[in-house]
C-alpha cells in the first residue's frame, strides 16, 4: 500500500493530466470553427472515467505482485496480462458514454468505422498502459527501497542498542570486580575503613542501578558516579592521591555515555597511583570549547607505554569505551591519550553537547 501522501500525489497528477487533455482538445475543436465546446470534453472526459476504471481495477488485482518488483521482467509480464483486457474494454465503456450523453443531448454520435475505431484507440491505449505501467513501476520500487532503507536502519539501531547495552554491562562488573579486590585488601589490615569503603560502594551501585539499561545519562549523574568511586578510591589510598575538580556547571544537563569517566579515573589508580610511592595529584574537569563538551581526567605521574597514543587501546575500559563513542557518536566524539610533560598522561574527550 502505498503512503496516502504519495496516493494524493497522484491522483491531483492524475486529474491535471486530463484537465490538460480537455483543454487542448477544446482548443483544436475551436481552431478548425466548430460551435458545441461540451463535445471535445465528452471525448476527454469519457476516456478519463474509463482509463480510470481500468487502471483501478488493474492495480487491484496486480498488487499482490509488488513482491516481483526486485524482478522487473517478472513483474511486468503480470502486469501485461492486463493489455488484452484493456483493448476489449475500453472502447465499448468509452463509446457508450459518449452515445449516452449525445443522446441526452439530442444530437447522435459519429465516428468511424468499428475496425478503424478499434485499432486507433488500442493503439492509444497500449501507449496509455506501457507509460502507465512504467511510472507505477518507479513509484513502487522507489517506496520499495525507502522501506527497505528503513527497514535496514532499524535492525541496525537495533543492533547498535544491543551492542550499546552489551558494552555498558560489560563495563558495571568490571568496576565492581576491582572495587571489591581493593575492600578485600583492606579486610585484615583496618576493619574500619573496610566498612568505611563497603558503605561507599553500596551508594555507588545504587547509583549505577539507576542507569543500568541506560547508554546516555547526564553529566550530573555521570559525575555522581564518579565521586562515589573517587571517594571509594581515595578511602584507600587517603595518603597518596589528591583531586582536584574543575567543572562548569552550564554543562551539567549535557547527556554523556553512562560509565564513561569512571574507567579512565581507575586507569589512573591501576597504572599510577598504585606504582607510585609519592602522592599523586589528579585533575578532573569538564569545559566548553568550540561549542563541544571536553573532559579531561589527568594526573601528573603517569606515563604511556612505548607505542601508546591516542589510536591504541589501554585495557578493556578504554577499548570499551571507544567502541561506545564510536557507536553512539560515530564522528561526532573523539578520545585522546596525551603523554604529559615532565611526566604525567591526560585522557580528554570531546563531545557535543545538547543540553
Amino acid at each position: 500500500m502505498l503512503p496516502k501522501r504519495t496516493q494524493i500525489t497522484i491522483a491531483a497528477a492524475w486529474v491535471l493530466f486530463w484537465l490538460l487533455m480537455n483543454l487542448t482538445a477544446v482548443q483544436e475543436y475551436l481552431r478548425d470553427h466548430h460551435a458545441g465546446v461540451w463535445k471535445p470534453i465528452v471525448w476527454e472526459t469519457s476516456s478519463a472515467l474509463t482509463g480510470t476504471l481500468l487502471l483501478l481495477a488493474q492495480r487491484h488485482y496486480t498488487r499482490r505482485y509488488d513482491h516481483l518488483l526486485a524482478q522487473p521482467l517478472k513483474w511486468f509480464a503480470r502486469q501485461l496480462v492486463w493489455l488484452p483486457v484493456y483493448w476489449v474494454l475500453f472502447v465499448p465503456i468509452a463509446f457508450g458514454i459518449r452515445y449516452g450523453v449525445y443522446a441526452l443531448a439530442g444530437d447522435a454520435y459519429t465516428h468511424l468505422p468499428w475496425p478503424q475505431t478499434f485499432l486507433y484507440e488500442d493503439v492509444k491505449m497500449t501507449v496509455f498502459f506501457s507509460i502507465f505501467a512504467t511510472i507505477m513501476f518507479g513509484v513502487l520500487s522507489y517506496h520499495a527501497m525507502q522501506n527497505e532503507k528503513l527497514r535496514v536502519e532499524r535492525v541496525n539501531a537495533s543492533l547498535r542498542e544491543a551492542q550499546l547495552l552489551r558494552l555498558t554491562q560489560q563495563m558495571q562488573p568490571h568496576f565492581l570486580f576491582n572495587a571489591l579486590n581493593t575492600i578485600s585488601s583492606l579486610m585484615h589490615s583496618d576493619v574500619a575503613r573496610a566498612d568505611a569503603m563497603l558503605i561507599q560502594l553500596a551508594d555507588v551501585l545504587r547509583a549505577t542501578l539507576d542507569v543500568s539499561e541506560q547508554h546516555q545519562v547526564t553529566l550530573a549523574m555521570e559525575l555522581r558516579l564518579l565521586r562515589g568511586y573517587a571517594a571509594l578510591m581515595c578511602e584507600r589510598f587517603s595518603d597518596r592521591v589528591h583531586i582536584d575538580w574543575h567543572i562548569d556547571e552550564t554543562l551539567l544537563d549535557c547527556q554523556v555515555p553512562v560509565m564513561s569517566m569512571q574507567p579512565l579515573l581507575e586507569n589512573i589508580f591501576k597504572h599510577t597511583v598504585e606504582r607510585r610511592r609519592q602522592a599523586t595529584a589528579i585533575s578532573i574537569s569538564a569545559s566548553r570549547e568550540q561549542g563541544a563538551m571536553v573532559l579531561r581526567l589527568e594526573d601528573d605521574g603517569g606515563t604511556l607505554s612505548v607505542g601508546e597514543d591516542a589510536r591504541s587501546s589501554a585495557g578493556i575500559g578504554v577499548r570499551n569505551l571507544r567502541e561506545r563513542l564510536a557507536a553512539l557518536y560515530g564522528a561526532g566524539a573523539s578520545f585522546d591519550l596525551i603523554q604529559l610533560a615532565p611526566a604525567g598522561v591526560r585522557a580528554e574527550m570531546r563531545l557535543p553537547c545538547a543540553s
